[in-house]
């Protein structure tokens, strides 16, 4: 698998979010840091989540890509539409039971907006308080989702609620 990359744009209310190659813990920063973005923006029509050159996801992630989309639904009244087509990305969705939160897109016609890549430099370390608490908070989330996820995440979730400085 190819290293993860992050590209974004917004334009006139439209944001898109796009993940390509394996999508891991180390970039999720940059993943929250554009939701925050897309939480505080003044008007948000659409929010595009672009998985078409995505080879892997981890919960972290899905973690992350569900509170955008529940976000989406309670406070913007609109899903946020997931354009994929791998077909062991979508499984892992649908096991999560998270497809129910987006409008799960094949290739449609996506908006051509300029991107900007927001993939961390190689070498460039995140914050680590930073990304306990979104690791810890995208698991909680996939757990109040999906609870049978607790024997799988019990033990991560415990153990950085035990790192609580």
């Amino acid at each position: 698998m190819s290293n993860g990359r992050i590209l974004i744009a917004e334009q006139e209310g439209i944001y898109l979010l796009k993940l390509a190659g394996d999508v891991r813990v180390t970039l999720c920063a940059s993943i929250s840091d554009y939701i925050e973005r897309i939480f505080s923006g003044a008007s948000v029509k659409e929010v595009y989540v672009d998985l078409l050159e995505a080879e892997g996801l981890d919960s972290t992630t899905l973690g992350l890509l569900a509170k955008l989309a529940i976000y989406c639904i309670d406070k913007l009244h609109i899903k946020v539409k997931l354009l994929c087509l791998n077909r062991n990305i979508l499984r892992v969705i649908e096991s999560m039971e998270l497809e129910e939160f987006f409008d799960v897109l094949g290739l449609p016609e996506a908006p051509e907006l300029a991107t900007t890549d927001v993939t961390p430099e190689e070498g460039e370390e995140p914050d680590h308080e930073e990304l306990r608490q979104q690791v810890l908070e995208a698991h909680k989330l996939l757990v109040k989702l999906k609870p049978e996820l607790m024997g799988e995440f019990v033990d991560l979730i415990h153990s950085l609620e035990v790192d609580c400085p």
